[in-house]
């Protein structure tokens, strides 16, 4: 006598089909969504904002660099560190330049000595000192 359906090994030895992988594949889900919106929330609103308003080539042997600084805590002081670049983008004059606690919102031009001619110049990174 036949069977009309065909021989399964998994339903003779008692092996069902695993759904363990949903259960993971949703962990990660959740874990990995709230992880995006984490970092998308705390660095898009950091403690230091730079932005370079702009430069001017003085000479072959300076740059001066315009840029103004919003700090969220106005009590504590800052370190920034202003660079100026060669064409080949080299760095040819750093500085940095200590910035007093103060006014929250602040605008500054600092003088960056290089020594060779530079093309470009820019804010590099504030840092709390």
């Amino acid at each position: 006598m036949q069977s009309q359906e065909p021989f399964d090994y998994n339903d003779r030895y008692g092996v069902k089909k695993g759904r363990s992988w949903i259960a993971v594949a949703l962990i990660t889900a959740v874990v990995g969504v709230g992880w995006i919106t984490w970092a998308g929330l705390h660095h898009s609103n950091p403690a230091i904002r730079i932005q370079l308003i702009t430069f001017t080539i003085d000479s072959d042997r300076a740059v001066s660099v315009r840029y103004s600084i919003d700090r969220e805590k106005a009590d504590t002081a800052i370190v920034c560190t202003v660079i100026a670049r060669d064409y080949d983008t080299n760095i040819v004059g750093q500085l940095d330049q200590e910035i007093a606690p103060g006014q929250a919102k602040v605008e500054l031009v600092s003088v960056v000595p290089t020594r060779s001619e530079a093309v470009n110049a820019d804010v590099s990174s504030c840092r709390a000192k």
